[in-house]
């Protein structure tokens, strides 16, 4: 089969658009005949799916197959319906065309179709049922049951064929947050400017060539998921949609026994959590994503919470990395001169952090790192990608660490309500991490 990255899908989409196909609906239409709307709330919104047509002949076999996998919905190995994104994301599709299909019917004046009570369709298909669905079920279970999450890992990002979870799936894993947020900013970008989807879709991917100039802006959904919708409008609309599903044969029984004030506490608490997570906390490269070696040795436990960070840049390599595969070379290189040079067990800093909007894994939140001598076990060492003694990183690369890392690792409990902040040359003699970061964090919140 073609690799599961978002490059075939946009290859299928062309070719699909190239012509009628044999297939009379639009592309969305036919990812849902495929099975990507399959839930009772989505089939509610958008209709029962149209029959699955013969393979269209403008794809191969194995571009049919693939689109096919791709669109089949399994709660049960919700991994199956992921592909890798140019920028390092993962996304699910289902969500992805449902949102798709929202916008473009909006744009050709679809009438609202009518629920009681009233959902705001966009939201429905692509996060509010799934969302609402996953606490719903979490509730009664004494807190032992995933509500979010998890991330995954690739086998090979090259060409990326199997995707595994790194826990148990809750209904709401992280390939599925993604391709719901891109399905609401898609879906409201199309109900305003009606475009072909191959080229909505490279656009905002960045696929072939579009990674070459930078972040692409599916690296920004947290930012403008969140810009745009709020934790009171997500509320809002996971709220109608239990109530929905309260009506609908399939799902009745679920809510059978749930109050209208438990349908409101249940909807608050999957909003407040989905917000935090998934738009005031950075997305983080996990180490299998970047190609890291093994630890060597036994790594040994932070004590949490932590009362200190300590900010640092690279210095090697001296330009900021802007690209996934950049960072991941970045962060192998380190690693290399780390374990092989330096002799340490594995990458000294806790977190890496890379001007193409990610965080990358290091020791990461629980282990002792080797960053800052005679202080590794009291903080976490944070290096940014470059040499920043004359320059500045980026505005949005600065906020990544100063609005998004430190309040999400004080509201997890990672690091105390009142750390102290430092630049690694107040702790060890050098000039890390260079003149220009360091009089910039010695505006942030905590620093001493």
């Amino acid at each position: 089969l073609p690799p599961r990255h978002m490059d075939s899908v946009v290859e299928i989409v062309a070719a699909l658009e190239s012509t009628d196909a044999g297939f009379a609906g639009t592309v969305p239409e036919l990812a849902r005949a495929l099975g990507g709307c399959s839930t009772p709330g989505c089939r509610a919104v958008l209709g029962e799916p149209p029959r699955v047509p013969p393979a269209p002949p403008t794809l191969t076999r194995g571009q049919w197959l693939l689109f096919t996998q791709l669109l089949r919905h399994d709660a049960a190995a919700p991994e199956r319906s992921a592909v890798l994104a140019p920028d390092g994301s993962t996304v699910t599709l289902g969500p992805l065309f449902a949102g798709v299909e929202v916008g473009l019917k909006r744009a050709a004046g679809w009438p609202t179709p009518t629920s009681e009570p009233p959902v705001d369709a966009l939201y429905a298909v692509t996060v509010a049922e799934a969302l609402g669905t996953s606490f719903l079920l979490a509730r009664g279970a004494d807190g032992n049951r995933t509500t979010l999450g998890p991330g995954g890992c690739w086998d090979d990002v090259d060409n990326p064929q199997n995707y595994t979870l790194l826990g148990p799936p809750s209904p709401m894993p992280d390939a599925m947050a993604n391709g719901a947020m891109d399905g609401v900013l898609l879906g409201a970008q199309l109900a305003r400017e009606p475009v072909l989807l191959a080229d909505l879709l490279r656009g905002y991917y960045g696929t072939g060539n579009g990674t070459e100039k930078g972040r692409p802006p599916s690296s920004y959904r947290r930012r403008d998921f969140g810009a745009l919708t709020g934790a009171g409008k997500l509320e809002e609309e996971v709220a109608a949609m239990l109530r929905v599903l309260r009506v609908l044969p399939p799902t009745q029984e679920l809510l059978e026994d749930v109050g209208p004030e438990e349908v409101v506490a249940i909807a608050r608490q999957a909003a407040r959590e989905f917000t935090e997570v998934y738009v005031e906390c950075p997305a983080i490269i996990p180490r299998c994503m970047w190609g890291a070696r093994p630890y060597r040795g036994t790594p040994r436990p932070l004590t949490l919470p932590l009362d200190s960070v300590y900010i640092h840049h690279t210095f090697i390599p001296s330009v900021p990395c802007r690209t996934f595969p950049a960072c991941a070379q970045a962060m192998r290189a380190m690693q290399r001169f780390h374990q092989d040079t330096r002799g340490w067990d594995d990458i000294g800093y806790s977190f890496v952090v890379g001007s193409d909007g990610y965080l990358y894994q290091g020791r990461g939140w629980h282990w002792v790192g080797a960053h800052t001598k005679g202080y590794n076990s009291k903080g976490y060492g944070v290096g940014y990608v470059g040499d920043f003694s004359a320059t500045l990183p980026d505005p949005d690369t600065i906020a990544l660490v100063r609005d998004g890392l430190l309040p999400c690792a004080v509201r997890t409990g990672r690091l105390h309500h009142n750390y102290t902040l430092r630049g690694h040359r107040q702790l060890g003699h050098t000039d890390c991490p260079g003149n220009s970061l360091f009089q910039e964090i010695e505006t942030w919140r905590g620093f001493e």
